[in-house]
């Protein structure tokens, strides 16, 4: 796989990046938790993709019971184009997966996007460890693509759990949730190629992704469902890693 001409992407400060919806009724802020860039190498374009933090369903501004009884994980994922919205109750719905037009999204939205003051690409498992044991903020991207379909992505997240080993110099990243993007067929929409996963990495060259999908949960009533993260696959890759600050 060759990824000499690689996405490039200045990190973002993720502590400080935001977006605010439009609407009147609901001006919500929402953190940035991680943003994915997908790019069409056929035709040139390139679409960006911004997954925020979960919520629960709410009552907004009630005066009581701020909480919905039937209660589900709520989480947007914004783009220019098109927005895109999980919610996961505690059982398989058909509201699990739903696309608006960007719009309809609490009347389009404002980005506050922060980039690095100082961003230092780590090249060395030494230095991946020492930036962690110093504390410093990490931001990992992860570029994939696929040549038959001529797509490309860039998957970037603040790095939430990372694993170190002094003793042979090992890092392991583990965070989530990203917005995956499945690069095997063409969409008409590129926003439908997009799932909910975790990433996981210890090297440059290649990225393991659990993968949110309807699963089995016991195994005598296999009919017996709930989205998780349990559909694993493994690509090749380029991953980096910054401290940001």
């Amino acid at each position: 796989m060759d990824y000499d001409s690689r996405i490039e992407m200045t990190p973002l400060d993720f502590g400080r990046s935001f977006l605010i919806g439009k609407g009147s009724a609901n001006e919500v802020r929402f953190w940035i938790e991680s943003r994915t860039r997908l790019v069409d190498e056929r035709t040139g374009t390139c679409e960006e993709f911004y997954q925020t933090a979960s919520c629960k369903s709410e009552n907004t501004f009630h005066e009581k019971d701020l909480f919905q009884k039937d209660n589900y994980d709520y989480l947007p994922i914004f783009s220019l184009k098109y927005g895109l919205i999980f919610r996961r109750p505690a059982r398989l719905t058909d509201r699990y997966r739903e696309t608006r037009p960007y719009a309809e999204m609490f009347g389009g939205y404002n980005l506050h996007l922060v980039e690095g003051a100082s961003v230092r690409e780590l090249h060395s498992n030494a230095s991946i460890r020492e930036e962690t044991y110093r504390f410093a903020p990490l931001v990992s991207q992860t570029e994939i693509r696929d040549d038959n379909n001529g797509l490309s992505a860039l998957i970037e997240c603040p790095v939430k759990t990372m694993n170190t080993r002094r003793e042979d110099n090992r890092y392991q990243v583990d965070t989530g949730p990203i917005a995956f993007p499945d690069l095997s067929e063409r969409p008409e929409r590129l926003v439908d190629c997009l799932s909910l996963a975790f990433v996981a990495f210890n090297t440059p060259h290649f990225a393991n992704f659990v993968i949110e999908t309807p699963t089995a949960v016991d195994p005598e009533n296999p009919d017996l469902k709930v989205h998780h993260y349990s559909r694993i696959v493994s690509l090749p890759s380029r991953n980096r890693l910054y401290a940001v600050e």
